[in-house]
C-alpha cells in the first residue's frame, strides 16, 4: 500500500509539473499575445492532457493520453507557424507521453502509438523550419523527439523486469539454502537420536545382562561374582549417563570440547563388553590412517551396535575384524545364532535369528553408513550357523 501511494503521488507530480512547465513554454514564445482567446484554449487542453498523465496505466488512457498530446503537439505548431512565433522545444507532456507508451504498452499498440508519436515530431519540425524543411533524408533525426522517449520507456521496463528476475532468483535462492538448512538441522538431529539409540541400547544391555548375573549370584551365595556384576552394571550406568549428557549438550548446541570416541578406543569398548560377559575376538589388519573426525566416530557407533546385536542376540564367541586399506575401511562382525526356543513351531520355521525382524539398530546402521558413501551387507552365511554384518566405508567420501 505505501509504494502504490508512493507512485500515485509521483505521478501526480509529474503531471503538474508537466502543465506548468508546458502552458509557461506557450507564454514565452508569446503566444498569449499573439492570440489570446486561442492561446488560453490551447493552453487548457495543454494542462487537461498533461493532467491526465496522472491516469492509471490502463492500455486504453495510455493510448488516448499518447494520440491527444500527438495531436496537440502538432496544433501549437500549426499556431506558431501562423502567427510567425519563435519555434518550440517539444513538451514535456509530449515526451511523458512516449515515456509511457514505451512502458507500459506492448505488441502492435505499442508500435502504432511510436509511430504516431515520431510523425507528430517530425511533423512539428517541418512546420517549425526544422532540419526536416531543410532536408527530407534528415527525417529520422526529426522523428527522433517521439522515439526517444518510447525507448528510454522500453529500457527502463526491461531493466525493471530483468531486476525482478534478479530478485526472485535471490528469493529463491535463499528460499533453497534455509530450505537445506532445515533437512540438515533433521538430519543432524536423527544422527544424534541414532547416537542416542546406539549408546544407550549398548549401555542398558551391559547392565541387563549384569543385573540378570548378580541375581543368579546372589541366588547361589557367590558373594564375588554379585559384587563383580554389581560394580559392571554401576560402571555401565555411569557410561551411559556420561553419553547421554554429551549427546544432549550437542542437541541444544552446547560442545563442552571433549574428545568424542573413534576406532583408537575400541579396546575400552571391548572391554566393557567382556565384563558384560560375551566374548569377542580382535583381528587388525592393515595401517591406521588418519581418518576424519566424523567418519572415525561413525566407524565406532557402527562396532558399538554390531557389538550390542551380538551380545543381545548371539552366542559367544563373537569376531570382529577391522580391515584399513588406503582408501577404504572394512569392519566385519561374526557370532554363533542361537538355537531356536522350543516354543512348539515347525522345524522348518527355524529360529528367528538376529536379523529375521526389522530393528531399529540395524536399519539406523545402514542409514548412518550410507551417509558416507558406504555399504552395508548383513545376514546369515552359508552354513546357517552364524550371523555376519559386513561394513565398507570408502575414506574420501568424509
Amino acid at each position: 500500500m505505501d509504494v502504490t501511494r508512493s507512485l500515485t503521488r509521483q505521478s501526480l507530480v509529474v503531471a503538474i509539473v508537466a502543465a506548468v512547465v508546458d502552458t509557461a513554454q506557450l507564454g514565452l514564445c508569446g503566444a498569449f499575445g499573439a492570440a489570446p482567446a486561442l492561446a488560453w484554449t490551447l493552453a487548457a487542453a495543454v494542462i487537461a492532457a498533461d493532467l491526465a498523465l496522472a491516469a492509471a496505466p490502463a492500455t486504453r488512457a495510455v493510448v488516448t493520453v499518447a494520440i491527444v498530446q500527438a495531436a496537440l503537439q502538432v496544433a501549437i505548431a500549426v499556431f506558431a507557424n501562423h502567427h510567425d512565433l519563435p519555434a518550440r522545444v517539444p513538451d514535456v507532456g509530449f515526451l511523458v507521453a512516449g515515456y509511457r507508451a514505451g512502458a507500459w504498452l506492448s505488441g502492435f499498440t505499442s508500435v502504432g502509438t511510436v509511430a504516431l508519436l515520431a510523425a507528430a515530431a517530425a511533423v512539428t519540425n517541418l512546420l517549425a523550419g526544422g532540419i526536416l524543411a531543410r532536408d527530407w533524408r534528415l527525417f529520422p533525426l526529426a522523428a527522433a523527439g517521439g522515439v526517444v522517449p518510447w525507448l528510454v520507456g522500453r529500457y527502463t521496463t526491461a531493466r525493471g523486469a530483468y531486476i525482478a528476475e534478479l530478485e526472485q532468483r535471490e528469493r529463491l535462492r535463499q528460499r533453497d539454502q534455509l530450505a537445506a538448512l532445515d533437512r540438515a538441522l533433521v538430519d543432524e538431529r536423527a544422527a544424534i537420536a541414532r547416537d542416542l539409540h546406539d549408546v544407550i541400547t549398548h549401555h542398558v544391555s551391559a547392565i541387563g545382562m549384569h543385573a540378570g548375573a548378580a541375581r543368579i549370584a546372589l541366588s547361589h551365595t557367590d558373594d564375588a561374582a554379585a559384587v563383580r556384576s554389581l560394580s559392571a552394571v554401576e560402571t555401565s550406568s555411569r557410561a551411559a549417563m556420561v553419553d547421554l549428557r554429551r549427546q544432549l549438550d550437542l542437541l541444544h548446541g552446547r560442545d563442552d570440547g571433549q574428545r568424542r570416541p573413534g576406532l583408537v578406543d575400541i579396546g575400552e569398548l571391548l572391554e566393557r563388553v567382556r565384563a558384560a560377559g560375551s566374548t569377542v575376538r580382535l583381528r587388525i589388519t592393515g595401517e591406521p590412517p588418519v581418518l576424519p573426525q566424523s567418519l572415525d566416530v561413525m566407524l565406532y557407533r557402527v562396532v558399538q551396535e554390531m557389538l550390542t546385536n551380538a551380545l543381545r542376540h548371539g552366542r559367544d564367541p563373537a569376531e570382529l575384524e577391522i580391515h584399513y586399506h588406503p582408501t577404504r575401511v572394512e569392519l566385519r562382525e561374526r557370532n554363533p545364532v542361537p538355537p531356536p526356543p522350543n516354543t512348539g513351531a515347525r522345524p522348518d520355521q527355524g529360529s528367528p535369528g538376529p536379523g529375521e525382524h526389522p530393528r531399529r539398530g540395524l536399519d539406523g546402521m545402514r542409514r548412518r553408513v550410507e551417509l558416507f558413501g558406504g555399504t552395508v551387507d548383513s545376514g546369515l552365511d552359508a552354513t546357517g550357523e552364524h550371523w555376519e554384518i559386513r561394513v565398507s566405508v570408502p575414506i574420501g567420501a568424509a
